[in-house]
């Protein structure tokens, strides 16, 4: 029924590159440089979260590794042999088309691919059963809550069975109950395929639980400053979001992030 392959997950240091940015910056009219001199390795497997202020170049960042831009100078290259099926995307907002059912919403990477719906309907199925929207499959987006709009988003990007899932700020306009939720689900989800994620957000909350790797950014011009390792052991739940170690996991990063932003932090007063 499905083409959702379950990909082991090693430890971080025992994974193989997927790609690397290196050197890459970007500069927009001649004058905005919105990322300066960007090195990053991204492994098979990561749940890698790119942190930081507005306006230091998390969302540039994901556009360029998804293609959607090319950078002013530097390189982006991925190990290996790839193609545009290798990657999944989630924007903030979950731009579904509100005039076609959530299975075909679902299907929209396949038909831009040239496939029928009636060639992949299990697999769309699939996808909406691994978040839980089975029930809601010929309901319209209009029928539907913030929530579930963005679980429609996330089956979307995952349908395809992709390498490499990029999501930009996802859960940031949802409540903290919804949030929470989708935080989890969302770790349930990435251990059933075993795909690599690059999350963008400004929460160091929510990078800490999701993430095992976490890459501090800075603006101005936007630039990576520290990433940051954090152990805690998957699956993670409410335990761990109340246990002593994800406090002082997330007092690290905030204290990363604080460095990061340097003389800047009176920029937002």
């Amino acid at each position: 029924m499905t083409d959702l392959s379950n990909r082991p997950i090693l430890p971080i240091a025992q994974r193989p590159r997927l790609l690397e940015m290196t050197g890459v910056s970007k500069v927009f009219n001649s004058t905005v440089m919105a990322l300066d001199g960007m090195n990053l390795t991204v492994n098979e497997g990561d749940f890698l979260s790119l942190l930081g202020p507005s306006g230091c170049g998390k969302s540039t960042a994901l556009r360029l590794i998804a293609g959607l831009m090319r950078p002013t100078s530097g390189r982006i290259g991925w190990i290996g042999a790839h193609d545009r099926g290798d990657i999944g995307v989630v924007f903030q907002e979950p731009t579904l088309m509100p005039w076609a059912t959530v299975a075909r919403n679902v299907w929209l990477p396949f038909r831009l691919r040239g496939e029928s719906f009636a060639s992949v309907r299990d697999r769309v199925g699939t996808a909406l059963e691994l978040v839980g929207l089975e029930n809601f499959r010929d309901a319209y987006p209009r029928e539907l809550s913030g929530g579930m709009k963005m679980r429609v988003s996330i089956a979307r990007a995952f349908v395809t069975n992709p390498r490499l899932i990029l999501m930009d700020e996802p859960f940031a306009a949802l409540d903290e109950i919804t949030r929470q939720k989708l935080n989890d689900d969302l770790l349930a989800l990435k251990a059933k395929i075993g795909c690599t994620v690059i999350f963008v957000t400004h929460s160091v909350f929510e990078s800490v639980f999701l993430s095992d790797r976490i890459v501090v950014m800075a603006a101005r011009p936007g630039r990576v400053v520290q990433e940051l390792t954090v152990g805690a052991p998957y699956p993670r739940d409410m335990e761990f979001r109340t246990s002593p170690d994800y406090a002082a996991q997330t007092h690290v990063v905030s204290d990363a992030l604080r460095r990061a932003m340097g003389d800047h932090s009176n920029d937002h007063l």
